[in-house]
């Protein structure tokens, strides 16, 4: 039986959050939302397609950019209410021009930036 985008639990609008992974070291990239019809985009095209609450858009990685995430593989939570993306990254993944949207750790009560944005 094929897998429904459906059958995963949104929240009240419609949304779930997904986490993208680079497939080879591990690293988390990126958090975003995606929609029932993102879901689909992405297992049917291999393109990682998100939902931007911001511009009420469909959002394709690296369509503008050119930091395009390439799915290798789609993972659902025991929960069915998040998602982990795993991806193969081109450049960097996040709009700061980082490698991850994860660069600032807090340690003994300080921010750390723990990259600089790529050149």
């Amino acid at each position: 039986m094929p897998f429904d985008p459906q059958s995963l639990r949104y929240d009240d609008k419609g949304l779930i959050p997904a986490i993208a992974q680079d497939h080879a070291s591990g690293e988390v990239l990126m958090m975003a939302w995606m929609n029932a019809e993102s879901v689909a985009r992405t297992l049917e095209t291999g393109k990682v397609t998100y939902w931007s609450r911001s511009r009420q858009a469909f959002w394709v990685k690296g369509e503008s950019s050119g930091h395009a995430q390439k799915l290798v593989d789609f993972r659902v939570d025991c929960d069915s209410d998040c998602l982990l993306v795993l991806v193969d990254q081109t450049g960097p993944a996040c709009h700061t021009n980082r490698r991850s949207c994860f660069y600032t750790a807090i340690r003994e009560g300080e921010p750390v930036e723990l990259m600089q944005p790529e050149a």
